[in-house]
């Protein structure tokens, strides 16, 4: 249990800080009260380099972790680039776990995914259900990965009676989220397209060039060619058709998986909120993991958000869903029953988180160029 008038003496070491969730957390604490945080980016501190991360820990002694930091992305990035996601994500898990056991952090809360559960696991998905079945194959080195996290924490603190939890959130979305098209996860990539398909759709041309040089796709910026960008954005499902002036924006697979989504801001004041009321103890009486689920409890298909996401934005054109490429996991919806009893619920709807995230999209936008001619 954390009292008010301890937080700002709390040394806080948030892995991550600039990820997603990471800055989500770091926020999060700072409006708690807590002001002290020994923080590294990813080049002033490599978490895969075991000598470095004890050298870390060793000279700034946090009191708790965060572990955030993490190599991730989408169905596509996940099954291209399988070596680095296991390696990499088991590097950084061994590496601040075992830290935090050395050199006596007080609580470790880790950070893992639902992506851990079977591919065809029962519905909704239960905290028991680990390793009880055949994972996705999509993103199974990942998974791997996040399931030794769990199993690090579970066993230090049964060997040597650390203080260490794991949270499993669902489908994640928000400020500080990964929108390159190559990489992203399905809400942040439905959103980026469908705001480069508006802006093709309204021909606007600095928009499109603001958009590119915010964030280049394959190194395509806004200061290339026009036909350049309309066939790197129709590489990646964004079609313009110059006869008919009309706009497609092509999704991923059939659009029938159903997939349940968390603001990230409600998964920091979940972390913050287990960091400060749930021992590994507490948890241990919930799961033999020490882990709980975080979600909504609450699952939307693919279709109906992209048709959501379509409406928020103001894109007026047509869907079209990419039958070859790969749905992934029929469904994903947590069971989230363990997390509320617990005394823990979400507050941002999705339609709320949605356009949250848009409006910090538009935000972040550089606004430099000035008004080009219409296509």
């Amino acid at each position: 249990m954390v009292f008010t008038g301890l937080r700002e003496k709390i040394k806080v070491y948030v892995a991550g800080h600039k990820g997603l969730v990471g800055s989500a957390i770091l926020k999060k604490l700072r409006e708690a009260g807590y002001k002290n945080f020994p923080l590294r980016t990813s080049k002033e501190l490599d978490l895969r380099r075991q000598s470095d991360v004890e050298r870390f820990f060793e000279e700034n002694s946090p009191n708790q972790v965060y572990l955030c930091a993490a190599k991730v992305g989408g169905i596509l990035a996940n099954s291209t680039f399988k070596a680095e996601f296991i390696y990499d994500n088991l590097a950084i898990a061994l590496n601040v776990i075992h830290s935090s056991y050395k050199f006596g952090v007080n609580k470790l809360l880790n950070l893992g995914s639902s992506c851990i559960y079977p591919r065809l696991s029962p519905q909704p998905m239960k905290e028991e259900y680990l390793l009880s079945g055949y994972l996705e194959p999509t993103n199974e080195a990942y998974a791997i990965a996040k399931i030794a996290a769990i199993k690090l924490c579970r066993y230090y603190n049964e060997q040597f009676g650390t203080n260490f939890i794991s949270v499993m959130p669902t489908n994640l979305y928000g400020p500080n989220d990964n929108f390159d098209l190559y990489t992203s996860h399905v809400l942040p990539a439905l959103i980026r397209k469908f705001h480069l398909g508006k802006a093709l759709e309204d021909e606007d041309w600095e928009g499109i060039r603001n958009d590119l040089n915010t964030r280049p796709i394959e190194n395509i910026t806004g200061e290339s060619p026009k036909d350049i960008i309309l066939r790197i954005l129709e590489q990646y499902g964004i079609l313009f058709d110059k006869f008919s002036r009309r706009v497609k924006v092509l999704i991923w697979g059939s659009g029938e998986v159903y997939r349940e989504f968390l603001y990230v801001d409600d998964l920091a004041d979940a972390c913050v909120f287990l960091m400060e009321k749930v021992d590994a103890s507490d948890m241990r009486k919930l799961c033999p993991d020490y882990f709980v689920n975080v979600g909504t409890g609450e699952d939307i298909r693919i279709k109906d958000l992209a048709w959501m996401v379509k409406d928020i934005i103001g894109f007026n054109g047509e869907i079209e869903h990419d039958l070859s490429k790969p749905d992934g996991v029929p469904r994903k919806l947590l069971d989230v029953s363990k997390i509320k009893e617990l005394g823990w619920k979400p507050k941002i709807s999705l339609e709320e988180g949605i356009r949250k995230t848009y409006n910090w999209y538009l935000d972040s936008l550089k606004r430099e160029i000035k008004p080009d001619s219409r296509f």
